[in-house]
C-alpha cells in the first residue's frame, strides 16, 4: 500500500500546495480542515480519485476536535507516514486593546496547542512502529519579534521551540521531527500585508523544497534559504539597530470588530 500523509489546513494556500505535491509522489492523502467543501472541490478539480484520499473535518483549534480526526484517520487509513502540522492563523495584534487578548488566545490555540494535538494521535503508534515523521510549519517571524506582530511572532517562536523538544524526545524511537519555516508564501494569509515581502514565493515551489527537506529528514529548514539568511541576521543584529530598522514599518492588519 502506498505511504499516507496527513495534513491540517488543508483547504487553502500552503496546505494544498503540500497535498498536490504529495499526491504527485504517490502518497495517499489524509486531509483535515473545517472548510471541507472547499477541499472537496479542490481534489476534484486537480483530478485526485476518491481512493486516494479522505477528509476529515475539524477544528484545530479545538483539541478534542484535531484528536478525534486524527484518530478517525488511523481507523480509516492506517496510521500516516508523515504528519503534517499546517493549520495557522495570523492576525495582528495591540495590547493596549482588550479585545485582542482575545485574538493572541486563539492564536496560541491554534498554531500551538492545535499543532500538538495534531501530532497526539500519531506519537504512540508512530513509536510502536518505530518510524514516522512529525512536520511542524514555524515561521521566518518566529525567529524575531515584529511590531504589531506579537501574537504570531510569539505563537511561531513556540513551534519551533516545541518541536525543538520534541524531537530531542523522539529521536530514540526512530520518529522524525522536521521543523519548516517558510518565509513569505503568496497565500491568503499573506496577500493582506501592507508591507514589502521580499523573496516572495509561490505555494507550489514551497512544496517542492518542503517535499525534499521532509523526505530528506531534515530537522530544521527556512524556506527560501535567503529569507533564512536574513533571519540569522536580523538575530545577531543589536537592539538598538533592530529597533531603528523597523521604525515606521506598517503593522500586521487587525482583526476588525464584528
Amino acid at each position: 500500500m502506498s505511504k499516507l500523509v496527513f495534513i491540517t489546513g488543508a483547504s487553502s494556500g500552503i496546505g494544498q500546495a503540500l497535498a498536490l505535491r504529495f499526491f504527485q509522489a504517490g502518497y495517499r492523502l489524509a486531509l483535515a480542515a473545517r472548510r471541507t467543501e472547499e477541499v472537496q472541490s479542490w481534489a476534484s478539480a486537480h483530478g485526485i480519485s476518491a481512493g486516494s484520499y479522505k477528509i476529515y473535518s475539524a477544528d484545530v483549534s479545538v483539541s478534542d476536535s484535531i484528536v478525534a480526526a486524527g484518530q478517525a484517520c488511523i481507523t480509516a487509513q492506517g496510521v500516516p507516514d508523515v504528519v503534517i502540522a499546517n493549520a495557522g492563523i495570523s492576525v495582528g495584534m495591540d495590547t493596549a486593546v482588550r479585545a485582542d487578548l482575545d485574538v493572541m488566545a486563539q492564536t496560541f490555540a491554534t498554531n500551538n496547542i492545535g499543532l500538538a494535538a495534531t501530532f497526539h494521535p500519531f506519537v504512540d503508534a508512530m513509536v510502536r512502529r518505530g518510524s514516522g515523521t512529525l512536520v511542524g510549519i514555524g515561521s521566518v517571524a518566529g525567529i524575531r519579534g515584529l511590531p504589531g506582530h506579537g501574537a504570531y511572532c510569539a505563537s511561531k517562536a513556540a513551534v519551533i521551540s516545541y518541536c525543538e523538544s520534541l524531537r530531542g524526545e523522539l529521536r530514540p524511537s526512530g520518529v522524525k521531527v522536521v521543523t519548516l519555516c517558510p518565509g513569505y508564501i503568496d497565500t491568503p494569509l499573506t496577500q493582506q500585508n501592507r508591507y514589502a515581502m521580499p523573496f516572495l514565493m509561490q505555494p507550489a515551489a514551497f512544496a517542492d523544497k518542503a517535499f525534499a527537506a521532509i523526505q530528506a529528514g531534515t530537522s530544521y529548514r527556512v524556506i527560501p534559504w535567503q529569507m533564512g539568511l536574513v533571519a540569522k541576521l536580523l538575530r545577531l543584529l543589536p537592539n538598538v539597530l533592530f529597533d531603528k530598522a523597523l521604525a515606521g514599518r506598517p503593522r500586521k492588519h487587525r482583526q476588525q470588530p464584528g
